[in-house]
């Protein structure tokens, strides 16, 4: 293959794997508004004041009904230079790209936030959705966190 082609390829490639990680991207955001649509849902018919077990078992059923993807207290390896060193538990791994966390708290504090970006790093999702049910309106609990490299 001459110059000229070898480039013409390399290009179809890196155009290639931009249309593919749009279309991941896309999925990924379709999936999160999927989420949230179900979580408000939740907090609409149960609103504010349960334990997060609660809000954790009717979002389960609200994900099944809806169909959407999800893995219920899904655990994670920790590493430590390569070494197994203990476990996480994922309130919800959705469609293996996003990390839900659940929280029934007065108010999200940066500990929670921290959580969510090592689960992020651990399983290398690109989107984390940290929600608090315990607030009048579900949209002021939720927060969305993306990994950046």
């Amino acid at each position: 293959m001459n110059h000229e082609g070898a480039k013409n390829t390399k290009e179809e490639e890196r155009r290639e794997e931009e249309r593919r990680m749009r279309r991941f991207s896309d999925e990924v955001e379709s999936l999160s508004y999927a989420v949230i649509g179900a979580a408000i849902e939740v907090h609409r018919v149960l609103g504010a004041g349960f334990l997060e077990r609660v809000y954790h078992e009717a979002l389960v059923t609200e994900f099944r009904l809806r169909g959407i993807p999800h893995k219920s207290k899904h655990l994670v390896a920790i590493r430590y230079k390569g070494h197994p060193v203990g476990e996480g538990e994922l309130d919800f791994l959705v469609g293996d790209s996003i990390i839900v966390e659940l929280k029934a708290v007065e108010k999200l504090s940066p500990i929670h936030e921290a959580q969510v970006i090592s689960y992020l790093k651990m399983t290398n999702c690109p989107l984390g959705l940290l929600i608090n049910f315990n607030v009048p309106v579900l949209k002021e609990g939720i927060k969305r966190i993306i990994l950046s490299s």
